[in-house]
C-alpha cells in the first residue's frame, strides 16, 4: 500500500505499541478506514505529495488524542498561520477541515 496508507498504518502500530490497552488489530482497522474515507472523500486532492503527506502526519497525531475534532480544526488553524515549509498552507487547512467532515469530527 502507497501513502497515505502507509502512513495511517505506521501510526496505528505506534499507537498499539505506546498504548498497552489498544488492540493492534483494531487500530489497523480503524487508522485504515479513516484513510479509505479520506481518499475516497478526495480529502487531499489538489495536494501535492510533499503537502498531503504533511496533512496525513498531522492527521495521524491528531486522530489519537483525547478531542480528534478538536485537534484537526487547531491544526488547520495553525497551518495558515504558521505554515513551515507547506507549497499549498491554505490547501492544507482546507484539507484538514474537508478531513474533519468527512470523518465526522
Amino acid at each position: 500500500m502507497g501513502p497515505p496508507f502507509d502512513q495511517f498504518l505506521a501510526a496505528a502500530e505506534a499507537v498499539a505499541r505506546a498504548r498497552p490497552e489498544v488492540d493492534p488489530t483494531m487500530a489497523r482497522e480503524v487508522f485504515l478506514e479513516a484513510a479509505t474515507l479520506l481518499h475516497d472523500g478526495l480529502a487531499l486532492d489538489g495536494l501535492d505529495d510533499h503537502d498531503a503527506g504533511a496533512v496525513v502526519a498531522g492527521l495521524c497525531v491528531d486522530l489519537v488524542a483525547a478531542d480528534a475534532g478538536a485537534a484537526v480544526r487547531a491544526r488547520a488553524r495553525a497551518t495558515s498561520e504558521t505554515p513551515g515549509d507547506l507549497h499549498d498552507p491554505e490547501g492544507a487547512a482546507a484539507a484538514y477541515l474537508i478531513a474533519a467532515g468527512i470523518l465526522q469530527l
